[in-house]
């Protein structure tokens, strides 16, 4: 037991070390304010992700969406990606409540991407914030992530188990997402920001 957890803690620190390199290799993209900002989020959805959230083994709820949100507001579908990654390796190694698992990793970079590529320098508008939940919803919720949960805990991909929870769940929580993320993201004085940044790139 002991030996898998330090294998696990081994995985995360060296994806985090690999993405922590690879914002090296492009930090030339984000100034000092920018990376600041990046953390802060980065912080905050850890902390809605791993410390505020209702989770069992088959479900989640939380409102980490907000600050995923405002980053693909700010910084575009690569980065808003990464941060995602970050987030979800941070968490995971200061947090842990199941073993490590890339493919949720995986599914972390493409929400984050998902709300890039809706919001970025984008007025919030009830279209594409219906569409975002929509394709997370779909593509996240109802697609890979009962994938990976019968993988990891070997039970069949269209057990109730897996379903039942996630279905009542998206019936509750696509209106809500949608609307909470009508009103958070028109609230953010985005083009503001942007001007006193200088940000030229994603």
């Amino acid at each position: 037991m002991g030996c898998c957890l330090l294998d696990e803690g081994r995985n995360v620190r060296g994806f985090i070390f690999a993405f922590a390199e690879m914002l090296k290799m492009k930090k030339h993209r984000l100034d000092a304010r920018m990376i600041a900002i990046m953390g802060l989020l980065i912080a905050l959805m850890v902390t809605l992700s791993r410390l505020v959230a209702i989770e069992t083994p088959f479900i989640k709820i939380s409102v980490t969406f907000i600050p995923q949100v405002i980053m693909g507001i700010l910084f575009g579908p690569f980065w808003s990606g990464i941060g995602a990654v970050l987030a979800d390796l941070v968490g995971m190694a200061l947090f842990s409540k199941s073993a490590f698992f890339i493919g949720f990793t995986l599914n972390a970079f493409i929400e984050g991407a998902i709300y890039g590529f809706f919001f970025y320098r984008k007025e919030i508008t009830w279209k594409n914030a219906i569409l975002a939940t929509l394709s997370v919803t779909l593509i996240i919720n109802l697609f890979l992530t009962p994938l990976w949960l019968a993988l990891m805990y070997h039970v069949p991909l269209f057990s109730w188990v897996v379903w039942a929870p996630r279905l009542l769940k998206t019936v509750i929580w696509l209106p809500i997402q949608s609307i909470a993320i009508y009103y958070v993201g028109r609230s953010v004085p985005y083009k503001k920001i942007l001007r006193s940044l200088a940000i030229h790139a994603k």
